[in-house]
């Protein structure tokens, strides 16, 4: 079996010294789950080879920039959560990257904020969904019908979760979906 290929996007700008952006729980115990199970991890910034500093000191380097990425390269999307989602979709680019996978019915797992990129891509209309606690009425502005659980998978193609405390059940879901 060919193993799918998961990306990241995440947001490493730095406005304050002390403040970081990346929610690292959320990238480095799913992609590490991931990587564990076979599948090819790459992340997407919009500058590559820059190094971002999660919230505990953790580093992760960028592999792409968006301007050098398709659709084509990737078989699933992850969407982390903490402020990059809300920093990521100031760009279109971010949000027209995660609306075609949307669009083209591959997978996507959204866990914590990680659902604002799929809301700025007006994606959720009809769909079942959970998310953090303040963004529940953004999931339902978009036209999502809430759950509040701790996995909701729609139509075997988009996974969300609602914090870094249902992390574990988000990786177990999500690889059964990949097929391992």
């Amino acid at each position: 079996m060919q193993k799918t290929k998961g990306v990241y996007q995440v947001n490493g700008e730095n406005r304050d010294i002390d403040y970081k952006f990346v929610r690292g729980l959320e990238i480095y115990r799913t992609g590490k789950a991931f990587e564990d199970a076979g599948h090819e991890v790459y992340t997407i910034e919009k500058e590559e080879g820059v190094e971002i500093i999660g919230k505990k000191g953790r580093t992760l380097t960028i592999n792409y920039r968006i301007d050098d990425v398709s659709l084509a390269h990737f078989d699933a999307l992850l969407l982390p959560g903490g402020f990059s989602p809300d920093l990521l979709r100031e760009d279109d680019r971010f949000v027209e990257f995660t609306k075609a996978f949307m669009d083209d019915k591959k997978t996507v797992f959204a866990i914590c904020h990680g659902q604002q990129l799929l809301i700025s891509a007006k994606s959720l209309a009809g769909r079942e969904a959970t998310g953090y606690k303040s963004i529940i009425v953004d999931l339902e502005n978009a036209g999502a019908k809430f759950r509040d659980e701790e996995i909701v998978v729609c139509q075997n193609q988009l996974v969300t979760s609602r914090t870094p405390a249902d992390m574990l059940a988000f990786n177990r879901v999500s690889l059964n979906l990949l097929g391992k």
